[in-house]
């Protein structure tokens, strides 16, 4: 692979006969400014490309700041083992967890970004410490030690909270509950869900959702295949979205969207939300595992 640079004489050279003509450290910090993709991406120029990518003064840029970085490192709940800022970074970019176990964290491998998810244990969930409401169980398929399962409620109430200054700043991020709806749930068809997510004093989105259990039979198997389905506050009815299950199984929601501001102090607690408290319905059958706020695409 070879790149065509125009000079300031107006001389046509290939990339690799210029980037010769630079230092390796220059270089460095050409791809420092890029993002961690076209960094690797560079790596085919040339063998000067493919050094410098290597280096640490690239990698650190895409990083966390120092201080925030070093917060992350130490609330690890299982140390991490690098000898390099890209060992560091593509550590990273894989989810782990921090805090007890309550949190966890990962970077985006194409830009740097920041996502969180909020354990079940770490969000306000009403009457979950009463058994005769939730309980609480471990899940093999869950990245936490145990999530809620709703025994049975006519008061549905989710809450999580998370800091701006704990997010990649000038970054539009989402929210989604992540949940589960066991084959004997319940109750959630009849009445929608208020979602909302707050930024300061702000309502930055807000809609409504429907929890719909659709059985399937595919092939006449007993399978039953769960659907979760959101709608905007406005036109409820002509605007219906259903999320796609992820790869690990669980079903999201999302609880609407923010922009994390940027790095000069505007700092806000963000504060999102799944509330069904009007209806009197009861229901079961929800598995909570957390609520995850990550960047949108």
């Amino acid at each position: 692979m070879s790149l065509i640079i125009l000079t300031r004489n107006g001389r046509r050279m290939k990339s690799n006969s210029f980037t010769n003509m630079l230092p390796e450290d220059c270089v460095s910090k050409i791809l420092s400014l890029t993002s961690p993709l076209d960094a690797c991406r560079s790596s085919l120029v040339s063998s000067t490309f493919r050094s410098a990518m290597e280096s640490d003064i690239v990698w650190q840029k895409f990083l966390p700041s120092h201080g925030d970085l070093q917060n992350i490192i130490s609330r690890l709940v299982t140390p991490l083992r690098f000898s390099s800022n890209k060992e560091l970074f593509l550590c990273l970019c894989h989810p782990v967890l921090l805090d007890s176990g309550k949190l966890s964290f990962k970077l985006q491998k194409s830009c740097g970004r920041k996502s969180y998810v909020l354990s079940a244990r770490s969000l306000s969930i009403t009457w979950s410490d009463n058994p005769m409401y939730w309980f609480w169980v471990p899940s093999p398929e869950s990245r936490f030690a145990e999530v809620a399962v709703l025994r049975t409620t006519d008061w549905l109430e989710i809450e999580g909270k998370i800091k701006t200054e704990m997010l990649s700043p000038n970054t539009m991020y989402g929210a989604y509950l992540i949940i589960k709806i066991s084959n004997l749930a319940y109750g959630f068809d009849s009445v929608a869900a208020e979602v909302s997510v707050e930024a300061g004093d702000e309502v930055s989105s807000g809609g409504r959702a429907y929890l719909v259990l659709d059985h399937h039979d595919h092939d006449h198997d007993q399978d039953h295949k769960t659907m979760l389905r959101s709608t905007p506050l406005i036109q409820v009815d002509e605007d219906r979205r259903i999320p796609c299950e992820s790869e690990n199984g669980w079903m999201e929601i999302e609880l609407g969207e923010f922009c994390s501001g940027g790095d000069h102090g505007d700092h806000k607690e963000v504060k999102m939300s799944l509330k069904e408290v009007k209806g009197y319905q009861l229901k079961g059958g929800l598995i909570v595992e957390g609520i995850e706020v990550r960047p949108k695409q």
